[in-house]
């Protein structure tokens, strides 16, 4: 029995996964930009942690059926599957190095723990309306969403036209 089939199944299979966990995180941060109610906004920032369990599976099997299926492939000669590779992890870093402290702000003025919270230290004390208004105005949503969605239709274009 052949395991190529499988591995590019677990590979696309993956990335499904990946992407609908993530476009939940991608679409509740841009409706975050437009609350105003702290309740609202701690629901949307929880719905956003929650999905992440999703992303990191659809990631972990995305790139073990890719990466296998390059490998039992032989593959290694062309260089779309290296660009799309690099790009996967250029819009990772890029994404998490925008997104993070960001999102680490808006979760402590709602009362919510980031993961630089000490397990043992209170929860943060949420802040007033007025400071809590301010710090959309900050928002890297839009910025996000673009380097997401270019980089998904660019990752795309490789793996379906294969053009080098």
């Amino acid at each position: 029995m052949d395991i190529y089939p499988w591995l590019v199944f677990t590979h696309i299979a993956g990335a499904f996964v990946f992407v609908l966990s993530h476009g939940v995180s991608a679409w509740a941060s841009l409706q975050i930009d437009n609350e105003h109610e702290p309740a609202r906004v701690r629901a949307l920032l929880e719905l956003m942690g929650t999905s992440l369990a999703g992303t990191y599976v659809g990631l972990l099997l995305l790139l073990i059926g890719g990466i296998w299926a390059w490998i039992s492939g032989a593959h290694f000669g062309r260089g779309w599957i290296w660009v799309a590779l690099g790009l996967l992890i250029v819009i990772g870093v890029a994404m998490y190095a925008i997104g993070t402290r960001y999102y680490a702000t808006l979760r402590a003025a709602v009362g919510l723990r980031t993961m630089q919270t000490p397990k043992d230290a209170p929860d943060p004390v949420p802040v007033g309306q007025a400071e809590l208004d301010a710090i959309p105005a900050r928002s890297p949503s839009r910025a996000l969403a673009g380097i997401g969605y270019a980089g998904l239709g660019l990752i795309l274009f490789l793996m379906v036209l294969k053009p080098f």
